[in-house]
């Protein structure tokens, strides 16, 4: 029993160095270039496995990765959902338990391409890498989150090529050094088990990827020095900090209203904004349909001489039976007209709506009790005097396929609004911050960022994060943003970048036979 227990030790030990390896690069750790080489004891492991065999320890390492970088979903579901903390790290497996299945079939793959091709795994791994994560960002309605390029947000001369190929192209830069440093670890020992084997792929590989990461970090330098900004919008930001399991509560209605009332006011009297923006769901009520507190937050707007734009749920239809519910942007001008309304497209499963309800007719949200949501059809941009921008609510900044449609006849800046007070103090809210970089970036639009509990901040159109509050304070945030008309490469076109790795990779599996 023992020495079976240490074979299986020592066999599924790579796999989950490599899981905790990627772990402690992304956000929450920061130890981002880890991510480089992250990969390197999985796929050391791989080499002389069956695909099965192979399966299995991608599978490990899968749950490990994912584990580690969505361990925060327990937080929603116990402190909000009722659930024991047991049973909550339960979902959380089950989660990951889904989410493994995709570095496992990676893993599987890898093991089966591997064995019947010369070609070097620098290209190898990360073509079916990003395959299999674009496959992710919208199987089952889409969960991109900590797709592995997200990890380098900080490394901002690497990832300026986001705005060609979106963030599916760091990943592919991160795997094919991973992929490069493997090949470079074994070239020694196929030259001596085949004294004949063919270097040319190997060497153009090495060469090809090395003038790659030249070239982007040659772009990057280049877009973090170029002047593409026009003119300058003053923003602020309001940060309520209001505990989530008072948000709703009647009783605590006039005090919510009074912190907002108050900072605005503040952030009015220190910065005369142009905009001050409210995060997701920030009124606690229903807008418009409350009459006497929506006619209370207009003559309050009134005295601020700013756009307001903030969160609100609204009633689409009430009947006896049920009642329907859009969570939306609303934008007031200066005189307190409403002259902007967007209604969330990319609800969240099970805590905004049950996906296939029939079927999973036993299973209910996570917040229960005033109504079922239903999502909005149209990527609308507000217009005001300083520019126009789309506004992203919660996690739809993390869908970059679904911000980019906002801005393919231009914009100036991006808007997102969120309630992050779900995830706690745990590495959520860091993961989330970080994903509006890549949209900035792949769109060339600065990003306002404002976030019920934090984080809240403004990131430029180069990725930098210019300004930022900590998580849990109730504070302003008040800075001048550039409005960027740039339409890049990835706004106008998507992500062709992906569709290109899935022609190759479709490529590899017709061909297999013939690359012996």
């Amino acid at each position: 029993m023992m020495n079976h227990l240490k074979q299986a030790a020592i066999e599924y030990a790579p796999a989950l160095a490599s899981g905790v390896l990627l772990v402690l690069s992304f956000p929450g750790f920061d130890y981002y270039p880890l991510a480089w080489i992250a990969l390197l004891p999985l796929l050391f492991s791989l080499r002389e496995k069956t695909p099965k065999e192979a399966f299995r320890l991608g599978y490990v390492f899968g749950i490990v990765y994912f584990f580690g970088t969505l361990y925060w979903v327990y937080h929603s579901i116990t402190v909000f959902g009722g659930i024991p903390l047991a049973a909550s790290f339960g979902v959380v497996l089950m989660l990951c338990l889904y989410l493994g299945l995709y570095p496992a079939l990676f893993s599987w793959l890898f093991a089966l391409i591997m064995k019947k091709t010369k070609l070097p795994a620098l290209l190898i791994v990360p073509v079916i890498w990003v395959v299999l994560e674009f496959i992710r960002s919208y199987l089952l309605t889409g969960f991109p989150w900590a797709s592995i390029g997200y990890s380098q947000y900080l490394f901002l001369p690497m990832i300026q090529i986001a705005d060609v190929t979106g963030i599916y192209g760091i990943s592919f830069l991160v795997m094919s050094v991973n992929g490069a440093l493997f090949d470079i670890a074994l070239v020694r020992r196929k030259l001596r088990d085949i004294p004949l084997y063919p270097l040319i792929y190997s060497a153009t590989g090495f060469i090809a990827l090395a003038a790659v990461l030249l070239i982007s970090l040659g772009y990057g330098a280049w877009r973090l020095t170029q002047s593409r900004e026009q003119g300058a919008v003053r923003v602020s930001i309001i940060q309520g900090s209001i505990p989530q399991d008072k948000k709703w509560e009647p009783a605590f209605q006039e005090e919510v209203l009074a912190i907002y009332r108050d900072l605005s006011q503040k952030a009015a009297a220190a910065s005369s904004p142009q905009l001050i923006v409210w995060p997701e769901t920030s009124v606690p009520f229903f807008f418009d349909y409350d009459t006497a507190n929506t006619e209370r937050l207009l003559k309050m707007q009134k005295e601020l001489g700013a756009y307001l734009l903030f969160g609100s749920v609204l009633v689409r239809e009430r009947t006896k039976e049920h009642t329907l519910l859009t969570n939306s942007a609303l934008l007031l001008d200066r005189e307190g007209k409403p002259v902007y309304k967007y209604d969330k497209i990319h609800l969240v499963p099970f805590g905004e709506y049950v996906p296939l309800k029939k079927v999973l007719f036993f299973v209910d949200k996570v917040v229960t009790g005033i109504g079922d949501y239903v999502p909005g059809d149209s990527y609308l941009k507000a217009g005001a005097d300083f520019g126009s921008f789309g506004t992203m609510i919660c996690y739809e900044i993390i869908f970059p396929g679904l911000v980019r449609k906002f801005y393919t006849q231009g914009g100036d800046f991006i808007v997102t609004i969120t309630n992050d007070a779900w995830f706690g103090r745990t590495a959520g809210p860091y993961q989330h911050f970080s994903m509006a970089v890549f949209r900035a970036i792949e769109n060339r639009k600065p990003v306002v960022r404002a976030a019920n509990t934090g984080i809240s901040g403004f990131i430029d159109s180069s990725g930098r994060i210019t300004a930022r509050t900590s998580l849990f304070t109730r504070e302003f945030l008040s800075g001048e943003i550039k409005p960027d008309k740039t339409l890049t490469f990835y706004t106008k076109y998507g992500d062709l970048f992906s569709y290109a790795c899935i022609i190759t990779f479709i490529a590899l599996l017709l061909n297999i036979r013939i690359w012996r």
